[in-house]
């Protein structure tokens, strides 16, 4: 059974940074891309960042490149988010994804596990 874990969301100030994490258990986490989405209320599921199975390549929406950082570190099972300079419309609930290939994609729907979601909430 694949879990995914996260954790790492809260409450943080305009130009605040925040780290995600997300845990994977019951799969070749090694092999498998890996994608952070985010879905403010009333909204669609918005594709964040991916990283490929090895770390190389990442790929970041233009809302958030050059602010975020994906990494993965495969002994602990574990994809990271460090989010800085937070802006009020970074908030979000932030789900990570496990990806059908060893290679990312923004479409959501290559995705076939999903985390519960992490809240983060950006305040002006």
């Amino acid at each position: 059974q694949v879990q995914l874990v996260e954790s790492g969301g809260g409450l943080v100030q305009a130009g605040g940074s925040l780290r995600l994490s997300c845990t994977a258990s019951g799969l070749t986490f090694s092999r498998t891309a890996m994608g952070w989405f985010r879905q403010a209320p009333g909204q669609e599921r918005d594709f964040v960042s991916w990283i490929s199975w090895s770390g190389v390549p990442t790929m970041y929406a233009d809302s958030v490149k050059g602010r975020f950082t994906i990494a993965r570190d495969n002994s602990k099972n574990t994809v990271y988010l460090q989010m800085d300079s937070l802006k009020p419309e970074d908030t979000a609930v932030y789900y990570c994804a496990v990806d059908r290939t060893a290679w990312g994609t923004r479409l959501p729907t290559n995705y076939y596990y999903w985390g519960q979601g992490t809240q983060v909430t950006v305040s002006s």
